[in-house]
């Protein structure tokens, strides 16, 4: 039987400090702070404001609030991730919250939020609690989701434990389903952005 994958010190401190890794590090700073530059230039584009709310599924430690704060001091952040390390550690100074992915099957925190965040999370859980959450992204976003997935097709290098080889057709269709549009670069259109999308801003699906 396969060991259960730990969220615990150990993990962050090998995958988001170690320094060997340096900047190739899945929490690099420079590379977080162009994810996130990215996504919320993004959300605001269609938004056509600034974003005041985020919602981080999966978000670990939290890692994208500071970054985040930087480009928009004001902005409401909230977290949710299965890991009881991180969240004792830094819930209530990050406004983290426990949960796994397949609870969102019923759990609605928040109205649907400008900016969605859900990175390196999906490619890692079984299909059952994937398909069991998955339509909670749809409810809970009101601008655009940033969904960093790898498929089957990447050949991803690094944390590779627990990873499930999935083709990338296999969620464009599970999230066009739930009516996400995708915009490229691991970003998708929520469902009440849509009809304001034109044509060439939304990625044919394939």
């Amino acid at each position: 039987m396969p060991m259960t994958k730990q969220y615990d010190a150990a993990y962050f401190e090998r995958w988001y400090r170690d320094p060997a890794l340096k900047d190739q590090a899945i929490g690099g700073s420079a590379r977080l702070a162009r994810k996130v530059a990215l996504a919320v230039a993004t959300a605001e584009y269609h938004l056509e404001r600034p974003i005041r709310t985020v919602l981080d599924i999966g978000c670990g430690e939290g890692a994208w609030r500071a970054p985040l704060r930087k480009l928009r001091p004001r902005v409401q952040y909230l977290g949710f991730d299965s890991s009881e390390y991180a969240v004792g550690r830094f819930g209530k100074r990050r406004n983290l919250h426990l949960a796994r992915f397949g609870d969102f099957e019923h759990l609605r925190p928040c109205a649907p939020v400008d900016l969605l965040v859900c990175s390196d999370v999906l490619h890692y859980l079984e299909t059952r609690e994937l398909d069991r959450g998955l339509p909670a992204l749809a409810e809970l976003c009101g601008g655009v989701a940033f969904l960093e997935t790898f498929a089957h097709e990447d050949g991803i290098e690094g944390d590779t434990h627990g990873f499930k080889q999935r083709p990338a057709r296999f969620y464009r269709e599970r999230l066009g389903a739930l009516g996400l549009a995708p915009l490229g670069s691991h970003l998708w259109l929520s469902p009440a952005l849509y009809d304001d999308a034109a044509a060439l801003e939304v990625s044919a699906a394939g």
